[in-house]
């Protein structure tokens, strides 16, 4: 495993190579230990790779340094989570750029949760603040998961909400875990980590970069079932969070304001271009996500359901691997999505598929 770890960091840091074309390396050739054990000539001839990545890869810096980062983890109790582990948060892993590796501090259980993204301004009015902590709270009895960015103004207040009312609550950062910015949030680590923790895919000797925050960015939309945000301007780091979670196809939630509010600007955009749903209490974001329905029963189809060949490929396709996107199950079924849709229609009147919010299914 540790081996695994070592060959997955080094790939990642790698100039040139991204996490897709990480994926797209490992997938080729097996592991990412069998990658940096081809001939350039091999390499050289994988689409989308080219002389310049296949000489990076020649480089024992990049392993070198993944050594460095794997000691740091030990030595500063961190877990470096790799795209290959078990239990790798579900609605990240369905995102084609999500990290093939990052790196979490803290006391983090994300497995079968509800994970909510909620982000803002940092210049955030004492009337979105409020409106953040009566969101939480309300939201409490669900056990959500709180995601945000650690930032001034709304996120430090989603954050501290969370934690008032006994709620996991995980912080995405753009730079590395071997200090913390802003400065000012320092004094709220300990109860972070005691309550969650924080989450990051840049290695200990990244530092502070405003660039960074796009990267920081996709981690929070990618790791949530949903984002709301709450106080926008015109431009803004939540409002790139919001359209990455739409590019996902999570579902957004925006606080609607008065037309000339400064920071309002950014969230009656999203609800007038359709990126968004108007979020004015917590029972709106609960029915729009179907939090308030009550798991189903188990269906014993084998013996109440009838199904075609075709619907029990993808029922039996479901139940072997877990949630699925549209997207991975017209993949792994090998069907089109126009008769895919189709058929998880016929699965869900017959009471055998549940769809849940981004276009994601489940069997019962």
């Amino acid at each position: 495993m540790k081996n695994d770890l070592l060959y997955l960091i080094a790939l990642k840091k790698t100039p040139l190579v991204g996490d897709v074309t990480a994926k797209k390396l490992i997938a080729h050739f097996g592991s990412a230990e069998s990658v940096f054990g081809q001939r350039k000539e091999i390499l050289e001839k994988v689409s989308g790779i080219g002389k310049k990545i296949a000489h990076h890869l020649f480089s024992s810096q990049y392993l070198h340094e993944a050594e460095a980062e794997l000691r740091f983890a030990e030595q500063h109790n961190l877990r470096i989570v790799s795209y290959a582990d078990a239990d790798y948060p579900f609605f990240l892993k369905q995102c084609v750029d999500s990290p093939v590796v990052y790196y979490q501090r803290g006391n983090i259980q994300l497995q079968n949760k509800r994970l909510l993204a909620i982000v803002g301004t940092r210049h955030a009015t004492h009337t979105g603040m409020a409106f953040c902590e009566q969101l939480v709270e309300a939201l409490a009895p669900l056990g959500v998961v709180v995601v945000s960015g650690y930032a001034y103004g709304i996120d430090i207040t989603a954050h501290k909400a969370a934690m008032k009312n006994r709620l996991q609550t995980v912080a995405c950062l753009a730079h590395g875990l071997n200090f913390m910015y802003p400065p000012a949030h320092q004094k709220y680590c300990h109860e972070m980590e005691e309550n969650g923790g924080f989450i990051t895919d840049f290695g200990y000797q990244s530092p502070f970069d405003r660039k960074n925050f796009l990267s920081r960015n996709r981690i929070i939309a990618g790791l949530s079932e949903a984002t709301v945000v709450i106080e926008s301007g015109s431009k803004g780091g939540s409002l790139v969070t919001a359209d990455l979670a739409f590019s996902y196809g999570r579902e957004v939630f925006a606080v609607p304001g008065r037309p000339n509010d400064v920071y309002s600007l950014g969230c009656n955009h999203l609800l007038q271009s359709h990126k968004a749903h108007l979020l004015l209490s917590a029972e709106d974001l609960i029915k729009t996500l179907k939090w308030d329905t009550p798991a189903p029963q188990a269906v014993q189809q084998e013996l109440f359901v009838s199904l075609t060949p075709e619907e029990q490929l993808v029922a039996d396709y479901l139940r072997a691997h877990g949630k699925q996107t549209l997207d991975n199950l017209s993949l792994g079924c090998d069907l089109p999505i126009y008769l895919l849709t189709n058929l998880l229609f016929q699965l869900e009147i017959k009471g055998v598929v549940t769809p849940l919010p981004g276009k994601v299914f489940e069997v019962r």
